[in-house]
């Protein structure tokens, strides 16, 4: 049963060669029993093909909630964030690079 959920933003600019090896560990990191997972991605205008990488990452994994928000002009992290803390349902939030300099666990 689950009680409580977590919600993990993901800033993201022309990031489509690392997102979808971070969305996998991401949906692989441990986290306490009883607390689920929503992934919110925020595309921030990328000229790649990121929101494509997402769109499919997300049709092939259909078990998890994954949101995909995109802005139209690039507007930078800060404002990446807070477009996605609007979206954001859980009780704990946190923010995951999609560059994969920091290990999601």
């Amino acid at each position: 049963m689950i009680f409580r959920k977590l919600s993990i933003i993901v800033p993201a600019f022309n990031e489509a060669t690392t997102i979808s090896q971070l969305l996998s560990k991401v949906i692989s990191a441990k986290i306490p029993e009883g607390i689920q997972k929503e992934i919110i991605v925020v595309n921030d205008a990328s000229k790649d093909s990121t929101e494509v990488v997402v769109q499919k990452f997300t049709n092939e994994h259909p078990g998890h909630l994954i949101k995909c928000l995109t802005h139209e002009k690039n507007q930078g992290k800060g404002k990446a964030i807070r477009t996605a803390l609007t979206e954001a349902t859980g009780e704990y939030i946190i923010i995951q690079d999609a560059d994969l300099e920091y290990d999601p666990d």
